[in-house]
């Protein structure tokens, strides 16, 4: 799998919180531009394989970018270290994946 659960917080493999965004529907994701740049996509390889509760959604650019249930995941460039959580509740639209 692309990630993993820690202390119940689903991050990377590196151990980086992931989020989600409320504004993302259908299995697209809203965040382009500026807003991938504060928010990095958790990107998927060319040969990544949804699998469980992973799928695979396409990026306006074209990039392929995973889903966790659904909804497509990112990083918040403004945590520091593995187990930060500093993007949770920000501006109301962006949450830790629990």
């Amino acid at each position: 799998a692309p990630a993993k659960m820690t202390d119940g917080v689903l991050t990377n493999t590196a151990g980086m919180t992931l989020y989600t965004f409320d504004k993302d529907e259908g299995g697209k994701s809203a965040c382009n531009g500026p807003c991938a740049a504060n928010w990095p996509p958790l990107m998927a390889g060319a040969d990544a394989k949804a699998a469980g509760e992973w799928s695979i959604v396409t990026r306006d650019d074209g990039a392929k970018q995973w889903a966790y249930k659904g909804k497509p995941v990112y990083l918040w460039a403004k945590d520091q270290k593995p187990g930060d959580k500093t993007g949770d509740g920000f501006n109301n639209v962006w949450h830790v994946v629990k």
